[in-house]
């Protein structure tokens, strides 16, 4: 497989995520275009990279989703990949495949891969036969309220139907008896073809009180593969995480063993290649099983690279430039913990968005402390995009010296103008519950 030098790069996306691609850019001598919405003229991204380009107007079916802008974005600035980072078009097979279809290197994996995995009925299907432990559920979207009917009965109550088409809680409804199934079957199908364009949706067995862990692993286009442990990713709310962290509390190393190893194999049997993760559900029991894969980086992705040392960018660079991984499982070491708290532009009560002036925005320093955001003071917090203005992130020794760390950087961040999930982060440092690592997905429902 020939090596492909990559002198330029795209960012087709925004915020601390588009920063966090050109940091590495600069570190490895590449140039980069930055894209933007009218709305994100004055965004460092734009102000960091190289070059930028204006793509469309604020809403992002007009901008950051605008395929045809994107490329044309790309083809005037002459670049030799494309990076997109998470959300937006980091996971759409029509992207990749364009992008390969105008010789631009995609950096991430085959269209083909990224439309299996998006699939979470074909992605659950695969992940078994590479014998990847799986939920019981229905092997094929469900059709009907009585075949749905029938498959419960199977399982046995309580279920949840998902989408087949997309994850962050839309289209999915958990079931306890089979007189809510048939409305509850079609409120479903009708969330999941608002949010995908497409009603497909499936059941299977629910855990009452799962965690949800993850492993990040690394595969090179010649087969090699490896992963980077887990991270802790229960804290969320409506299915939307709050903070993770690495490694896992409740984790093992026989248990970390058996779940890379587990991941490892199902990359090399779909034959994946860039940076990747492995969702599962972890039983109470300590069973764990296969939820959905996520074909890009991560939100939480810096909490890995503190306890191991990697620049998981750096890496899906080198793998995008036919570069062999170049280390072995072997030389993997988890060193410390470390804790990312998702710091959002968002009333701490009521979770209702807060856009508007930055007026004051000072982040915290010290030993372990790491801050990666597109912020600054002055700016404003536009109302058209995902609310995450910051990731503060910690590495300490324990985990008990990583919360004490996390509690400090949060009390020592100040940010003014706006409303931030701040003082809800101090609260969940400050919960007994928390600190001894005795959780589960319902965690914030009974920490309210």
């Amino acid at each position: 497989m020939s090596k492909r030098e990559l002198r330029k790069i795209l960012i087709a996306n925004r915020g601390e995520i588009a920063c966090r691609i050109i940091w590495t850019c600069k570190e490895l001598g590449i140039r980069t275009v930055a894209v933007h919405s009218t709305a994100d003229k004055d965004a460092l991204h734009v102000r960091y990279a190289d070059e930028a380009v204006c793509i469309g107007a604020p809403p992002s079916a007009q901008s950051y989703l605008n395929i045809p802008a994107i490329i044309s974005a790309a083809e005037i600035t002459n670049v030799d990949a494309i990076h997109p980072g998470y959300g937006f078009l980091a996971e759409s097979e029509t992207f990749a495949k364009v992008c390969e279809d105008c010789n631009i290197k995609f950096i991430g994996p085959k269209a083909s891969v990224i439309a299996m995995m998006g699939d979470k009925v074909e992605a659950r299907r695969t992940m078994k036969a590479a014998g990847v432990p799986i939920l019981p559920g229905s092997p094929e979207p469900i059709e009907s309220a009585e075949e749905a009917a029938k498959l419960a009965g199977e399982i046995g109550f309580p279920v949840i139907i998902k989408a087949a088409a997309g994850g962050g809680g839309r289209g999915m409804r958990i079931v306890r008896s089979e007189e809510d199934l048939a409305v509850n079957l079609e409120t479903a199908q009708t969330e999941a073809l608002a949010a995908f364009k497409n009603g497909a949706v499936y059941i299977e067995r629910y855990i009452e009180r799962p965690r949800h862990i993850e492993i990040q692993v690394l595969a090179d286009e010649f087969g090699n593969c490896i992963h980077l442990g887990e991270r802790e990713c229960t804290i969320q709310r409506r299915h939307q995480k709050l903070l993770e962290e690495a490694p896992s509390p409740v984790i093992t190393v026989e248990q970390r063993e058996r779940m890379g190893e587990v991941a490892v194999k199902a990359c090399k049997e779909i034959g994946y290649s860039s940076a990747g993760t492995f969702e599962f559900l972890l039983d109470e029991d300590g069973s764990f099983y296969f939820m959905e894969m996520n074909t890009r980086i991560q939100v939480e992705h810096p909490v890995t690279e503190m306890v191991t040392l990697a620049d998981i960018v750096r890496n899906q660079i080198r793998i995008a430039e036919g570069e062999e991984l170049g280390y072995t499982q072997d030389d993997v070491q988890i060193v410390g913990h470390a804790i990312e708290c998702r710091i959002n532009a968002e009333d701490p009560v009521k979770f209702t968005p807060s856009p508007g002036k930055i007026t004051t925005f000072n982040i915290p320093g010290g030993p372990g402390v790491r801050v990666d955001t597109a912020v600054y003071p002055g700016y404003v917090v536009p109302p058209f995009y995902d609310s995450m203005i910051a990731k503060l992130i910690v590495h300490a020794r324990t985990r008990e010296a990583a919360i004490a760390r996390m509690r400090r950087a949060l009390e020592m961040m100040v940010v003014e103008g706006i409303k931030t999930t701040i003082p809800l982060h101090i609260k969940i440092m400050n919960d007994e519950n928390f600190q001894k690592g005795n959780f589960s997905t319902k965690f914030m429902e009974e920490f309210q």
